[in-house]
């Protein structure tokens, strides 16, 4: 009596079990499990039949509306799930090449598009808005891509939804509506034997309401592995559903947002490039003759660590640099002389171990003491003259004169001595004696007083082994490594290149512990 048939049908809202007892009012043992939906008892009026019937229909009918509303509830959270899991995608995204082929495709996805394209706004020199076209993709044809910008007006579809703002959805591109002025350029179909027919243009808008893209899809498909041409096309291709577009819509809102955030993300990026290029330069330029150096510095120190990265043997096997740790160096390698800013311009520029006033004095002595001795010279015969008289003086006058050429040979030797001495090479070992001997020579100067040759500062500059520092000099060069650790430390540095300051400091640390400053 109750067929398993029955029991399906009642239990898929296709049918209702209505019971009419017997006089002993019992229940046969095959309704046991088997849905009633009510029970009515012998003798039975023709109007309570009548009424449990009709309340049997409606029953039915509920069943069937509460059936559809469930699918159309899980629809919409199936939706809802899409949507968010797009969200979370475009908002982990920072790239923003990757993140507009993401929203392309997932906007394809969505909708079983077979092809589609992606426009930004930007705004020339001139301040003239226009469509750049960024991206397309097609399942059915290879398609060449090469970006250009189309007017913002209605010469496009693109152009067009980018003017008024508002989704536009064609069953069939080539049969658009009057209303619509823009048409669509058939030279794409006729080259590639493609054929547009359904599209969905929808404007991608920021929370101000400001529209920063277009979104276009083509070619809504009735199954995603089908593909397009002019003779599959009726088939393959149907017009998109409402609920598909208003999907697409909120997609492209949340695009809007994520490539917004990703513009901002590059913005910052741009400038804190900018203000790192802009310290670099800043600092260099307090000493030309290493212009240049950050640059230089930063590019082969990244060359090295992307080559030990790639390094698949000892002793680099392990060895591996993320790509926050490969811009941790770079920024550590650009700024790692910042702190030159607190030392010394004077200092930081010697290039010898004189400084060049210090060489200016040094010179106007020697300058001094060769007049003063061409003074003598002249002094010293025209005294001899008006002693002996013309003849003797005739007769020793070369001799005075060699005697001249002679101490001026020699004081032309010390200076190009000390000369030699300023330069910052490696001083040989017989020249600190005589430096030594050069600082004890003593001349009289204007006011009769005897000063030396070389002061005893100007000695011990000159004394220095190796290089242009002395002591205190080289303290103050190598006190750079602090101070640009102390700059850098207050730069609030995101977590994954929190460790540049660091980096910085031990660009003058060597492997065998030596360096500094961390000596």
């Amino acid at each position: 009596m109750f067929s398993s048939e029955l029991r399906q049908a009642i239990q898929a809202s296709q049918a209702r079990l209505i019971y009419v007892l017997g006089a002993d009012h019992a229940l046969p043992h095959e309704s046991s499990g088997c849905p009633v939906f009510c029970f009515l008892a012998l003798p039975l009026q023709a109007v309570v039949l009548a009424s449990a019937v009709q309340a049997a229909f409606e029953n039915l009918q509920l069943a069937r509306q509460q059936d559809a509303l469930q699918l159309e509830l899980d629809r919409a959270r199936i939706e809802i799930d899409e949507l968010n899991e797009i969200g979370i995608a475009l908002s982990t995204q920072p790239d923003t090449a990757t993140l507009l082929d993401l929203i392309l495709r997932k906007s394809r996805d969505i909708t079983n598009s077979d092809a589609g394209s992606l426009y930004l706004v930007e705004e020339t020199e001139s301040g003239e808005k226009r469509l750049r076209f960024k991206l397309t993709q097609n399942d059915s044809v290879k398609v060449p891509f090469a970006e250009f910008t189309i007017p913002i007006n209605a010469s496009s579809f693109a152009g067009y939804v980018a003017l008024v703002g508002e989704e536009l959805h064609l069953e069939d591109a080539y049969q658009s509506p009057a209303s619509i002025p823009a048409r669509i350029n058939p030279r794409f179909d006729q080259e590639s034997g493609y054929r547009t027919k359904s599209m969905l243009v929808v404007p991608m808008k920021n929370p101000q309401g400001e529209i920063i893209g277009v979104v276009q899809l083509i070619n809504a498909k009735r199954s995603a592995h089908l593909r397009v041409n002019a003779q599959t096309v009726n088939e393959a291709v149907i017009p998109y559903p409402a609920s598909r577009r208003s999907m697409v819509s909120s997609l492209a809102s949340q695009a809007a947002v994520a490539i917004e955030n990703s513009r901002l993300y590059e913005s910052i990026q741009t400038l804190f490039e900018g203000f790192v290029k802009a310290s670099v330069v800043a600092i260099e330029s307090r000493d030309p003759t290493t212009s240049g150096h950050s640059f230089r510095v930063a590019d082969l120190t990244v060359g090295l660590a992307e080559a030990v990265d790639r390094c698949d043997t000892a002793p680099f096997r392990e060895i591996n640099f993320s790509r926050a740790e490969m811009k941790e160096v770079r920024y550590a390698s650009l700024l790692h002389d910042f702190g030159k800013v607190g030392v010394r311009e004077e200092v930081l520029v010697k290039a010898k171990k004189l400084y060049p006033l210090q060489v200016e004095l040094v010179k106007d002595r020697f300058d001094f003491v060769r007049k003063a001795v061409q003074q003598g010279h002249t002094e010293r015969k025209l005294a001899y003259l008006l002693e002996k008289g013309q003849q003797e003086y005739l007769a020793r006058q070369q001799e005075f004169d060699q005697e001249f050429q002679e101490r001026l040979a020699e004081l032309d030797d010390f200076f190009k001595f000390v000369l030699q001495c300023n330069e910052p090479t490696v001083l040989p070992e017989g020249n600190f004696q005589r430096l030594v001997e050069l600082a004890s020579v003593q001349f009289q100067d204007w006011d009769g007083q005897s000063r030396p040759l070389l002061t005893p500062v100007e000695a011990g500059l000159l004394s220095i082994p190796k290089g242009s520092l002395d002591d205190m000099e080289r303290v103050q060069i190598e006190s750079h490594v602090t101070h640009t650790f102390n700059f850098l430390s207050q730069i609030p540095w995101t977590k994954e290149i929190r460790n540049i300051p660091l980096i910085a400091r031990a660009h003058h640390e060597k492997l065998n512990g030596t360096g500094y400053p961390l000596k």
